[in-house]
């Protein structure tokens, strides 16, 4: 995750503590020193939509999943492994009949639970459940206003039982947030999403690039152009600073594209050479993207993956073994090249002057359109002479 409300107006929220501390450089196994990496686990494959782009391709039927005791055994391996957090992920995690008892439980084990949902489950009884077991975070996926939505999503409804479901969430001083998945269809709604999150007084947006998995692997003629992907972060930026400028205290996020970083750092050392000077700091300390460093996922069933869109690459079963000792295992050449990845990088990536500050930008979009694990990211919108490959 790219903060931008972090790099453009330096405000603090909890994720920046992982992204940008000191203690982030240089990790191999964690996202900071002493701490395993944030896992996503993907409790359920079962959902109650079917969304287009679902990089788990997720339906209503029901799958093998870790038990209830094997789950806790699960999250115990994870507090022994020091994992600062644990993101309940699906499917749709809260049809999961002991949703609410394992992340009580995860919470009592010393670690931060949040979790992505699709909204339309959370009641205000839910809602209140969630606040009382301490969930630190629930992100709810919206990828459009009404019909736009509810196409992506394959229900009718889903858009305003998913804005019940924040609502429901803000009633009861629960932090929530949207998740927002950019891609040719809905690019053009992302004025209307600021519009909305300032209406309903929503803290938190993360804008996703798309990501060529699951479902979603069928969209890549679906993904948005070089150019409109330049414009979609201009618009965001300037959102973000009209938000700041008027004191609205909102955390705005980009996910899985870090030429978003560069792009604002080179923005900014035009505009604004001291806070492009800090941001290059902040960069410094992150250095790109961390997939099978910072951020692992196990899957329904317990297999162990770089992060939710590499299910094809599987590095173990934590019914078998303890996920720090499957982390920390580098006899797979994925999970081994991914922990220094820099001299495997082909094409433009291989090249680029901002290598350090990007680390090869997202493996699974190469692969999907390249063939080649460590093939150049094909969303990387950043020009041949903005990366010095002249």
């Amino acid at each position: 995750m790219i903060s931008i409300s972090k790099l453009l107006c330096g405000t603090e929220n909890f994720g920046d503590s992982l992204r940008y501390a000191h203690g982030s450089q240089g990790q191999v196994h964690g996202a900071v020193a002493g701490h395993g990496p944030v896992v996503v686990w993907n409790s359920t494959r079962t959902c109650n939509l079917q969304c287009r782009h679902c990089y788990s391709e997720s339906d209503s039927k029901k799958y093998d999943e870790l038990s209830t005791r094997e789950a806790k055994q699960f999250i115990d391996d994870l507090a022994e492994f020091k994992v600062p957090v644990l993101l309940f992920s699906g499917g749709e995690p809260l049809v999961r009949p002991d949703f609410f008892e394992l992340a009580r439980y995860a919470g009592q084990r010393g670690i931060r639970t949040t979790i992505s949902t699709n909204g339309t489950l959370i009641t205000p009884e839910v809602a209140r459940r969630l606040k009382d077991i301490g969930v630190g975070y629930v992100g709810i996926s919206l990828d459009g206003i009404g019909e736009v939505n509810d196409r992506f999503r394959g229900r009718k409804g889903a858009f305003e039982a998913a804005l019940k479901g924040i609502r429901n969430c803000l009633a009861v001083g629960q932090r929530v947030g949207l998740r927002f998945t950019i891609n040719r269809h809905n690019h053009k709604e992302l004025n209307n999403i600021f519009d909305l999150i300032e209406k309903e007084n929503i803290p938190r947006v993360c804008f996703y690039h798309l990501v060529y998995s699951g479902r979603g692997s069928e969209m890549i003629k679906e993904d948005i152009t070089h150019e409109e992907s330049r414009a979609a972060l201009d618009l965001i930026i300037e959102r973000t600073l009209d938000f700041h400028r008027r004191g609205l205290d909102k955390e705005i996020l980009t996910v899985d594209n870090h030429a978003d970083a560069i792009y604002i750092y080179l923005k900014l050392l035009k505009e604004n050479p001291e806070r492009a000077r800090q941001v290059y700091e902040l960069l410094s300390r992150n250095g790109g993207n961390r997939t099978g460093i910072a951020i692992g996922e196990v899957d329904w069933e317990g297999n162990v993956h770089a992060d939710q869109f590499t299910r094809n690459h599987c590095f173990g079963n934590v019914r078998q073994r303890k996920f720090g000792d499957i982390w920390t295992d580098l006899s797979h050449p994925i999970l081994a090249g991914l922990k220094n990845r820099k001299p495997l990088l082909q094409g433009r990536c291989a090249k680029c002057k901002w290598l350090d500050l990007c680390n090869g930008n997202f493996r699974a979009r190469a692969e999907a359109v390249h063939g080649d694990f460590w093939a150049e990211d094909p969303a990387c919108y950043l020009t041949d002479e903005e990366i010095g490959v002249v």
